[in-house]
């Protein structure tokens, strides 16, 4: 009888030996790759990021529409993600990630958003340097988490979601955009092949790191499968916990709520 897998319990870089050992890496991966970030999302993904990032936004407009809402992208990265949450709608968009050289180019993409000094203006969107396992926010701060291609990064994806409904007002909603596999067949081979083979290559060629791009494909082949991710998240808590899976199986966007 082949042995089980074990359980799914955070993301482990080749060599951590621990959490604190995956979270350093992580970190480290992600401070490498930030000048060329934006660059190889968009390449590498032929533009889809842009639409996955949308879609996501206009699936949670009924909260961004809110001027008084309150949302934090959680692992924002270069705020891509933070900047079509803000598009949608009134809400206040705070973005947090624990790579500073992310944040320094989530920092400068927003200044061009900055009305002229005479006028009035919401308050900026604010950026934050923070560790999704130990968020510097109050409890019950935000009325919408969201992460896009973030959460499987994390060194402990059950402490990950605690963390996000500790910070989500009751009610508030939880929003996880992510990577999976798609399932077997022509269209999944080739994604296999593309993101085994061809990924890597480009993306260490133009960000200098062809790890940081090695790991990608790997770290989503040992993450959750949606129903995998929706069972985990109504385990710690959440309820009316759904999932749709877009592009022929390759991301999905999970939502849920913090019980009231």
């Amino acid at each position: 009888m082949a042995e089980a897998a074990a359980p799914v319990k955070g993301t482990r870089p080749e060599g951590a030996a621990s959490e604190a050992d995956a979270s350093k890496k992580v970190r480290e991966m992600f401070t490498q790759i930030a000048p060329r970030y934006d660059l190889l999302n968009h390449l590498l993904s032929l533009q889809l990021d842009r639409l996955w990032r949308a879609r996501t936004a206009n699936r949670l407009q009924s909260i961004l529409i809110r001027p008084d809402a309150v949302v934090l992208d959680l692992c924002c990265g270069t705020g891509d993600l933070a900047f079509a949450l803000a598009r949608a709608g009134k809400a206040r968009i705070v973005g947090a990630d624990f790579a500073h050289p992310m944040l320094v180019r989530a920092r400068a993409k927003s200044a061009p958003l900055a009305p002229p000094p005479n006028q009035s203006a919401p308050i900026p969107m604010l950026f934050f340097e923070a560790d999704a396992l130990r968020l510097p926010f109050s409890g019950a701060s935000f009325d919408l988490v969201t992460s896009a291609f973030g959460f499987r990064n994390l060194a402990n994806y059950e402490a990950g979601l605690l963390e996000i409904q500790r910070v989500l007002k009751p009610g508030g909603t939880i929003a996880i955009l992510e990577f999976t596999e798609p399932p077997e067949g022509l269209w999944g081979e080739f994604y296999r092949w593309y993101f085994s083979k061809v990924l890597p290559k480009i993306g260490g060629l133009i960000s200098g790191d062809r790890s940081a791009y090695t790991y990608l494909p790997k770290s989503v082949g040992r993450f959750f499968q949606p129903p995998e991710l929706a069972a985990l998240m109504s385990a710690v808590g959440y309820h009316s916990v759904d999932y749709r899976v877009w592009t022929i199986g390759t991301v999905a966007l999970h939502t849920g709520l913090r019980a009231k």
